[in-house]
């Protein structure tokens, strides 16, 4: 069938969670056999989110072919188990640099060039450079921002175009607000009706309307809603929050958003979704009734979605492990040899979190030093796995002043340095190593009894390595270099083969874990993790019996 494509805009507030309602539609109609992608078009002029500062967007997320992206691509493939591309993510900085690169080669011939036709153009041929491949039989369009923001508008415009050009075989979902006033102890449409006349002022009149609300809506205002906003009344669908993003699909589905969708683009509506794998995930989660209790040691824990990635890598391992997770959040700045045991003492297992730069280092060391001596489960990615290898040179190999060059380019005991094909590099953005890269595994280690196998693909973001030259010290040392990439041998994971869990990875995992298919290392130190905590328990009545 032709490609159709679903455009999806919000309104009235940001955070509305237009990508878990994409998420969720693409996974329905993927459920129903059918072929989806997802892409965000974020109205910013960054080039991508790589050189932004996660108090201003939150994780970077990295797609397999080493693309910066906005961190709703991971929402995207949680929800559908999808790849997604540099295609997925484009800004309003990418689009601009298209045009004026195009410009500066002649390609225009000549003439002025516009915000329309120029980056319309730009956009739309964007917007349907996925469904030409052929390979999907739908397109999920995000657009970032609100409806009203100056920034949005180009990308507005296009949607408008298209929708004229695509006929049938375009859907704009509009995702708005109706906030709940208590003192009035009202629903309160009014913000609704102001976001829709706004978009059809803009020349687009939405297909479908999905209300976010605190309150579940009465059909009567719904039905008002509808008659302000030209739209079928069952095509006012209600996003009441839940408990977890994970059941909006079925929320969803129970309003029949994917049966609306494929009516108005034209597609036969046969049989009901294969939900099975998905209700077996949600039942798991809801019957969960141990709990399973991890610190996240970082320098943006006041920042939740800083690490997005990780705090659902983890919940989808507690919940494979019939735990509930209940992850406590470590300000890395903050810890000392004074308080490391009161704030670690509690903890099943401990994550050492990825980043950049020496704000809060020092702390991580801390919080390792602890964990490695008290044995406790604990598990270091990218920058933490860099952290545990100079926690152990400076305390276990004696090489007191060991560092990374990143954080003192003068240390005579650089353990970890910079990459060499990085040390030309003078440009920030999308310079560093990205993507997915091979990593074999040593066979009988940890990480390759995690895996099941001993050649794994994961992805990374980084310029600093394990310095190659320190390797025999470590390994003689306990603290083994077990994975390694095949072409280049950089070290990509060590571990203390002696210690209950002790690993870190230059990888990033996190990115490569969905609902459907958690990634392995996150099952196996969740579980690390439950059995240490099984350990405590036992130690503890033992105890208890002595007394």
């Amino acid at each position: 069938m032709e490609t159709k494509y679903i455009f999806v805009t919000g309104g009235v507030v940001s955070s509305l969670g237009k990508g878990i309602i994409s998420s969720s539609l693409a996974c329905l109609l993927k459920a129903r056999g059918l072929r989806v992608t997802i892409q965000k078009f974020d109205p910013y002029i960054n080039i991508d989110p790589g050189t932004l500062n996660p108090y201003e967007h939150g994780e970077c997320y990295v797609t397999v072919d080493g693309h910066e992206a906005d961190l709703d691509l991971g929402h995207y493939e949680r929800f559908t188990d999808i790849h997604t591309t540099r295609d997925n993510n484009v800004t309003t900085g990418r689009v601009y640099q298209s045009v004026i690169n195009k410009e500066r080669e002649g390609v225009y011939l000549g003439k002025t060039v516009q915000i329309i036709p120029h980056i319309t153009d730009e956009i739309k041929r964007n917007i349907k450079a996925l469904g030409k491949t052929g390979r999907f039989d739908y397109v999920i369009t995000e657009i970032g921002g609100t409806v009203g923001d100056i920034e949005s508008l180009p990308f507005l415009e296009s949607v408008r175009q298209l929708r004229w050009e695509l006929g049938k075989n375009a859907v704009c979902i509009h995702l708005t607000y109706v906030p709940y006033l208590r003192a009035a102890k009202e629903l309160k449409t009014k913000p609704t009706q102001h976001s829709v006349k706004q978009l059809q002022e803009l020349g687009i009149q939405p297909d479908i309307l999905v209300l976010r609300t605190e309150k579940e809506i009465p059909a009567d205002i719904r039905g008002k809603i509808a008659r302000f906003c030209n739209v079928d009344i069952d095509a006012v669908v209600q996003s009441v929050d839940l408990p977890s993003i994970y059941e909006v699909p079925l929320l969803m589905h129970r309003q029949h958003l994917d049966e609306l969708v494929l009516r108005k683009s034209d597609v036969p509506v046969e049989g009901e979704p294969d939900l099975a794998a998905w209700t077996h995930f949600l039942d798991r989660m809801k019957a969960a009734d141990k709990t399973v209790t991890i610190g996240l040691v970082g320098k943006y824990v006041e920042l939740q979605d800083a690490y997005k990635s990780i705090n659902e890598s983890l919940f989808q391992a507690a919940t494979y492990s019939d735990h509930r997770l209940n992850l406590k959040y470590i300000h890395s700045e903050k810890l000392t040899d004074d308080n490391v045991a009161e704030k670690l003492g509690e903890m099943d297992g401990v994550i050492i979190a990825p980043g950049f730069g020496s704000r809060g280092i020092e702390g991580k060391f801390t919080a390792l030093k602890y964990c490695r001596e008290n044995d406790i489960p604990t598990f270091g990615i990218c920058l933490g796995m860099q952290c545990m290898v100079i926690e152990f040179a400076r305390n276990v190999l004696g090489l007191e002043d060991a560092n990374s060059t990143e954080m003192n380019p003068n240390t005579p005991h650089n353990v970890i340095d910079l990459m060499e094909d990085q040390k030309s590099v003078t440009r920030k953005g999308g310079t560093m190593r990205l993507g997915a890269y091979t990593c074999e595994l040593r066979l009988g280690s940890k990480i390759a009894q995690a895996y099941g196998k001993t050649e794994v693909s994961e992805r990374h973001r980084h310029r600093f390595e394990f310095n190659d030259k320190y390797r025999g010290e470590f390994e003689a040392a306990g603290m083994a270099c077990v994975g390694e990439n095949p072409d280049t041998r950089l070290v990509e994971v060590v571990e203390m083969p002696k210690k209950r869990w002790y690993i870190g990875t230059q990888y990033h995992p996190e990115y490569q874990s969905t609902v459907l298919n958690p990634n392995p290392i996150f099952i196996s130190f969740v579980k690390a993790a439950i059995a240490y905590h099984a350990e405590k328990k036992l130690e503890a009545a033992a105890e208890n019996q002595k007394l």
